[in-house]
């Protein structure tokens, strides 16, 4: 198996093979200028598209989709591999590195005027790959299958039994190849901690797989994992039309939702009460009344005068005016 290691240097591309790796010094490597040159085939080099143009001042001014389709050639091969390295998962890497290209497109403008393009980029797509939600995705609650070559079984394992922030401190460090500093501030943690992180991160793998224990094998091992699968990005035009695609559907459901949300306002002030209505009393049973007495029998003098009443006419003076005794 032979990987070959490409990076730029002012315009012109280098191709070394391992056999002759470039040294790789483990104390300043944040302010060696060789080693920032250095880029993997794991990974994109450190300089963007852009800065490589604005050498050249014959080059037109590209458009801004021309500028993203650049950015994304240039980077996302080396992307998936790296997020391949992180999560073990070929369908995840690709989509982790589509969502982070979809989220530049959306941010062009931000993402264009920062100083490293590349690097916004890597952020996000790693941030996507380690997100603790995809373990309650049903397509990812089953490993995939793993590689074929036992050598790479055993160090994509030991891989991912690291911690996330282990992990991803590691390939950046020793498969990218960022100095510490730049590790640290990718990982939002310390220089102190990043450095923590490494040493706890190396020794983990050394105690799995000891001919990892040196650097320098490492730094291969992890660049022929990662070339191994042959994994491929999409083109970028799809990544694009997906992206606008997706902010189309948030901004109409922002608009929805805010017109749902005026018009239910609306008709709760049309239909709210004015003033003041004090509740009603909860019914009370009455106590003390005496219960209403039952018909008993009629007496001599009652029955005498139902019967006059009932041998009398139905009309006549008689039920008017009453008879003088």
């Amino acid at each position: 198996m032979y990987v070959y290691v490409l990076y730029h240097t002012k315009g012109r591309t280098v191709t070394q093979s391992p056999a002759n790796p470039p040294p790789r010094p483990e104390g300043k490597r944040a302010t060696d200028r060789q080693e920032a040159a250095e880029a993997p085939d794991v990974t994109a080099p450190h300089s963007s598209p852009a800065s490589l143009a604005t050498e050249d001042t014959t080059t037109p001014t590209l458009t801004p989709a021309q500028a993203f389709d650049a950015l994304y050639a240039f980077c996302a091969p080396a992307l998936v591999r790296q997020t391949y390295l992180l999560t073990g998962r070929r369908e995840l890497a690709r989509e982790s590195v589509e969502r982070a290209f979809q989220l530049a497109w959306q941010n062009w403008p931000k993402v264009a005027q920062d100083p490293d393009p590349a690097g916004w980029v890597r952020a996000m797509a790693y941030e996507c790959a380690l997100s603790p939600w995809h373990r309650f995705r049903p397509r990812y609650r089953y490993p995939e299958p793993p590689p074929a070559d036992p050598g790479d079984r055993v160090l994509l394992k030991a891989l991912l039994a690291l911690p996330p922030s282990y992990r991803r401190t590691l390939v950046l460090y020793d498969g990218v190849g960022l100095g510490l500093p730049e590790t640290a501030a990718e990982t939002e943690a310390s220089t102190p901690a990043a450095a923590n992180r490494l040493t706890h991160a190396r020794a983990e793998l050394a105690a799995r797989v000891p001919e990892l224990s040196d650097p320098a094998v490492l730094h291969r091992r992890l660049a022929e994992l990662a070339s191994t699968e042959r994994l491929r990005a999409q083109k970028p035009e799809p990544v694009r039309t997906r992206s606008e695609r997706r902010n189309r559907f948030w901004t109409q459901a922002a608009i929805a939702f805010t017109v749902a949300i005026i018009g239910s306002t609306a008709l709760t002030l049309r239909t709210a009460p004015t003033h003041y209505e004090p509740p009603l009393a909860p019914a009370q049973a009455v106590r003390g009344v005496p219960p209403k007495p039952a018909l008993g029998p009629l007496s001599h003098t009652e029955q005498q005068l139902q019967a006059k009443l009932r041998t009398e006419t139905a009309s006549g003076p008689e039920r008017l005016v009453p008879l003088t005794r």
